[in-house]
């Protein structure tokens, strides 16, 4: 603690100075005079932050991703000019909701540059992603840029280790495959530390608010990258999800985000807590300002083969079949969707309901199938209560030790979870597994059984996909995310999963339901915190759940989706 108010402790030294160091990575000429308060300015998103642009600023950053690499791969744009916008921006939305954990726009700058030459000498473009900005959870090493995963005690080191050889040198397998395929890298966004926690939080740049709404909280543990992507700052990035993530941030900053089955995508060489626990895995997943950029990401990662080269990766090229049939299902009202309004726990707030109805009945009007999703509720509770005791096999001895490395206070957000606990034995890891094990075979049985009830025309044909909450709000308020089981059922079923905005918190239309009944006193607690005023205007957004393995058909729904809410105006 300090011996005095003038005097700071060593990690507040060391986190001020990296807090500082960040703004000071700005350009002087991109630099707020001020920063307005959230009564003066409640949504920095939209017309406020292009205040700060210009004309062909704006055009540049409020490009999806498939319309930007359009234009550098043809040659239209050249990526100096589409980075130079981009870093820009994301510089203007640092400030504002405090987003980035590092920038390296230099470096940027340089790489553009090459990829600009390489398409003057050959005529065509590097690969897929060419010129296209792309942003990273502060999860995966980049050479020449720090890694501190939101601890203190990780500043001027390789995950915590002093003298490592690989400070700043060594690469993750994403950022090769990356650069491969010609996405241009500038920055890393912010997380809280831990990476277990719903909101984004940390004693180096404190807090990160949501643009949208900024009473509220981005989500966690991708938050920095949601923030990012909603203000326009990226077109999108990679994050990663073992509780929900990749889908809270995205749902939280009306985005389109991806958590793919374990073994899709490269996971080698990210920085982790808890690295070596096997039984819930993290997983890494594109989020984006459209399906379509979310697919691009996807896609394109895989075609760089990432399965040779990280022994997680399982071979499953992009399938363009499973993906042509898909469309062919929802063309032909053969499409069958689940609707799981309430998982027996905690309920949804009132725009998170009238959000599921909205998309029910878009459903409905397509002339394709819904029915109410409802596996045992016994059974949802019991996966997350397994999930859980996965994070904790160790007691919390890890997350610990890295808090031990500056002697820096956890936030109040991740108190609860990371309270010291005895470990885990090799018995109780494999009881656990076992029993999870089970669940999921349980869940598969419940999936096949709705054949009897989709009104599918084929027979014998369960349920495609099916809708859930994300969480039982639009956005959680800071230091009240008290329930994260919507996410985290579907990281213990290794489920993927793919994000949809549907709407925007309406204080008129989305008023108290006095008349609902809370099932037990942590839904009483979570449905008092709702105020029509404090949410007005946050996104709500809905997860499409699918089969494992089948990221291709849960992206064909979210174009179409995309498309179909764009017709109705819903998502606006």
């Amino acid at each position: 603690m300090c011996s005095n108010g003038d005097t700071l402790t060593s990690w507040q030294t060391l986190a001020t100075a990296k807090r500082e160091a960040i703004l000071g990575s700005i350009p002087e000429e991109w630099r707020l005079a001020k920063i307005p308060t959230v009564e003066e300015q409640r949504n920095v998103t939209g017309a406020y932050i292009r205040q700060f642009l210009s004309a062909k600023e704006v055009e540049i950053t409020e490009t999806d991703a498939m319309g930007i690499v359009e234009k550098t791969t043809s040659g239209a744009w050249r990526a100096v000019e589409v980075i130079q916008a981009f870093c820009h921006r994301a510089s203007l939305s640092h400030q504002l909701v405090n987003c980035l954990h590092e920038t390296f726009f230099d470096a940027a700058l340089a790489d553009a540059k090459e990829l600009d030459a390489y398409f003057a000498d050959h005529g065509e473009p590097k690969g897929p992603l060419h010129g296209l900005p792309v942003s990273l959870k502060d999860q995966f090493h980049i050479k020449g840029v720090e890694t501190t995963m939101g601890y203190v005690g990780w500043i001027g080191t390789f995950q915590g280790q002093k003298g490592d050889s690989r400070s700043m040198t060594f690469e993750s397998e994403m950022v090769r495959e990356l650069r491969q395929l010609g996405a241009v890298l500038y920055c890393k966004t912010a997380v809280p530390h831990t990476l277990m926690c719903g909101e984004t939080v940390n004693n180096i740049i404190e807090y990160t608010w949501n643009p949208h709404n900024r009473n509220l909280s981005c989500g966690g543990s991708s938050g920095g990258e949601g923030a990012l992507i909603a203000l326009g700052g990226s077109p999108g990035g990679f994050g990663t999800d073992i509780g929900g993530s990749i889908r809270i941030p995205a749902a939280f900053n009306g985005l389109f985000g991806l958590r793919p089955t374990s073994g899709r995508l490269p996971y080698g060489g990210v920085a982790n807590s808890m690295d070596g626990q096997n039984s819930v895995l993290s997983v890494v997943g594109p989020l984006a300002s459209s399906a379509g950029g979310v697919k691009l990401l996807t896609k394109s990662i895989l075609s760089a083969e990432p399965w040779l080269h990280d022994p997680l990766v399982t071979e499953i090229p992009w399938r363009r079949d499973l993906e042509a049939q898909t469309k062919d299902l929802i063309a032909s009202s053969q499409l069958s969707v689940g609707f799981l309004d309430h998982d027996g726990a905690v309920a949804p707030h009132p725009p998170v309901k009238r959000a599921l109805g909205l998309l029910r009945d878009l459903i409905v009007q397509s002339g394709n199938k819904v029915f109410e999703w409802q596996p045992p509720p016994h059974l949802l509770q019991r996966v997350n209560e397994l999930t859980y005791k996965t994070w904790l096999y160790d007691g919390g001895a890890d997350v610990r030790k890295d808090f031990a490395l500056s002697g820096e206070p956890w936030a109040v957000q991740i108190l609860d979870i990371w309270q010291e606990r005895p470990q885990a034995d090799a018995l109780s890891i494999a009881e656990n597994n076992r029993a999870l094990r089970q669940c999921r075979k349980e869940y598969l049985d419940y999936w096949n059984s709705t054949a009897a009830s989709s009104g599918t025309a084929e027979r014998h044909r369960p349920a495609d996909v099916f809708v859930a909450p994300c969480a039982p709000f639009a956005a959680a308020r800071p230091g009240r995310y008290d329930y994260i089981g919507y996410t985290s059922v579907v990281n213990g079923l290794d489920l993927p999963s793919v994000v949809v905005p549907i709407t925007k918190v309406d204080r008129t239309d989305d008023v108290v339901d006095t008349s609902y009944q809370p099932v037990s006193e942590l839904d009483k607690k979570i449905q008092s915190d709702y105020d029509p005023e404090i949410y007005d205007g946050a996104p709500v957004s809905l997860q499409i759940i699918g089969r494992r393995h089948q990221e291709e058909k849960l992206l064909a729904i979210a174009e179409w989706l995309e498309g179909e809410l764009k017709k109705g105006s819903l998502a606006t």
